[in-house]
C-alpha cells in the first residue's frame, strides 16, 4: 500500500498539464493568501516594538521657579545631563523666576499632566501657602511629588572681622545694644526670615529684619550695612572657605562635612531643625507609571557616587535613604504646615 501511495499519484501530479495546472492554482492563492501572511508575520514585531505614545518619546521640560545659577538651578542642571542618559530624551531646563518661586510654580501647574513637564523646586514652595493670598495655584492639589532631593541648609553669618565668634556672643550683644543687631535674609516670609525671627522669640530679643534679593544680602553684608545674614551654605561656604565670612551656626539636625566646626543652630541652644530642600513635582494627573518611573530614575542618579561628592561639594546633603513619591508628598505636606505655623507665629501677614 505504501508503494503505489507513494508512486502513481507522483507520475500524475509531474505530467505537464497537471504541473501547469497547479501552478496557475498556486499562483492565484499566492495572491489572495500573500498579503495576509505579511501581516500575520508583521504583528509580533509591533507588539514588541515600543507603542507609539511610549513615554519619553519627545524632549521633556523641566521647570525650575527659580533664576539660573543658584543652588536649586545646579541641581536641576546635573539631574537633566543625568536623567537625559537615562531616559533617552532632552530634559531641558527652563529658568521661570519671579514672585518667590511663584511665577513658574504656576506655570508647571498649568501643563499637560503627561510627563513631559515637571518641576523642580525649593523649600520656598512649602511656605508660599502661608504668604500669599492668592497663588493662582494650590501647592498640594495641583502637584504630584515625585522625590525629594537635597537638604539645603542656611547659615548664619557674620564678617570676618566680626567680633561675633559665636551665637552667645550674638545673642548677647542683642541683648546689651537692643535695636542695633540686624539681620539680612532672601526676602519677607523666605526660610532666612523665618530663621532670623525664631531666634528672635527664642534668645528673647528683637534683631531687626532687613530682606534683600537677588543675593545682595552677602554683598551688604562683607559691606558693613548689616550684622549677620543667614544665607544659603551654598552659595556662601566658598566665602566662609575663603576667610572673607565667619559661619556661626546652621539650621537643620547635621553639620556639614564642607563646614565640620560650625554647629547646628540646635547645638548652640536654640533648636530650628526645618530645614530647605530641593524636590521634584509633576502636574496633578500625571500618570502614576511615569511618576513611578521619574522616581526611581532621580532616586538611582542622587545615589550615583559622584552625583552624592558634587551635592556634598555645594554644601548639600543628598536625600538618603532614597523617597518614594508617598513618603515625599508626606514630609511636603508637614513642611507646608510647620512653615506656615511659623509664619503666623512671627506675625507675618499674607499679602
Amino acid at each position: 500500500m505504501s508503494s503505489t501511495f507513494n508512486s502513481a499519484p507522483a507520475r500524475r501530479a509531474t505530467s505537464p498539464a497537471r504541473r501547469a495546472s497547479l501552478g496557475r492554482l498556486v499562483a492565484g492563492a499566492a495572491s489572495v493568501i500573500a498579503p495576509g501572511l505579511v501581516s500575520l508575520c508583521a504583528l509580533p514585531a509591533r507588539a514588541q516594538a515600543p507603542a507609539a505614545g511610549a513615554w519619553p518619546n519627545r524632549p521633556i521640560r523641566l521647570i525650575h521657579p527659580w533664576a539660573a545659577g543658584g543652588g536649586g538651578d545646579i541641581v536641576a542642571r546635573l539631574l537633566s545631563e543625568k536623567m537625559q542618559a537615562e531616559l533617552g530624551q532632552p530634559v531641558v531646563v527652563e529658568n521661570r523666576p519671579g514672585a518667590g518661586g511663584n511665577i513658574g510654580a504656576q506655570l508647571a501647574a498649568r501643563q499637560t499632566a503627561d510627563g513631559y513637564t515637571i518641576m523642580t523646586t525649593a523649600g520656598g514652595f512649602a511656605i508660599a501657602p502661608s504668604l500669599f493670598k492668592s497663588l493662582g495655584y494650590d501647592t498640594v492639589k495641583d502637584f504630584v511629588p515625585v522625590t525629594k532631593i537635597a537638604i539645603a541648609p542656611l547659615l548664619v553669618l557674620v564678617r570676618a572681622d566680626s567680633p561675633l565668634r559665636n551665637v552667645a556672643d550674638l545673642v548677647a550683644l542683642a541683648k546689651k545694644e537692643p535695636g542695633t543687631v540686624s539681620f539680612g535674609s532672601f526676602g519677607v516670609g523666605s526660610p532666612s526670615h523665618l530663621i532670623g525671627e525664631s531666634l528672635n522669640r527664642q534668645a528673647g530679643i528683637a534683631m531687626t529684619h532687613v530682606p534683600f534679593s537677588a543675593g545682595n544680602a552677602g554683598t551688604n553684608l562683607q559691606g558693613g550695612q548689616i550684622t549677620l545674614a543667614i544665607l544659603d551654605a551654598l552659595s556662601q561656604t566658598p566665602q566662609v572657605k575663603a576667610g572673607k565670612l565667619r559661619a556661626l551656626a546652621l539650621n537643620g539636625t547635621q553639620r556639614l562635612p564642607a563646614l565640620p566646626d560650625v554647629p547646628t543652630l540646635t547645638e548652640a541652644g536654640y533648636p530650628f531643625d526645618l530645614v530647605g530642600w530641593h524636590g521634584m513635582f509633576a502636574p496633578a494627573g500625571t500618570p502614576r507609571e511615569i511618576v513611578d518611573r521619574l522616581n526611581r530614575v532621580v532616586n538611582q542618579i542622587i545615589a550615583q557616587p559622584d552625583v552624592r561628592s558634587r551635592m556634598f561639594d555645594l554644601a548639600m546633603f543628598p536625600v538618603q535613604p532614597a523617597t518614594t513619591p508617598e513618603q515625599w508628598g508626606a514630609m511636603f505636606r508637614r513642611d507646608v504646615q510647620a512653615w506656615g505655623d511659623l509664619v503666623k507665629s512671627a506675625g507675618i501677614t499674607p499679602g
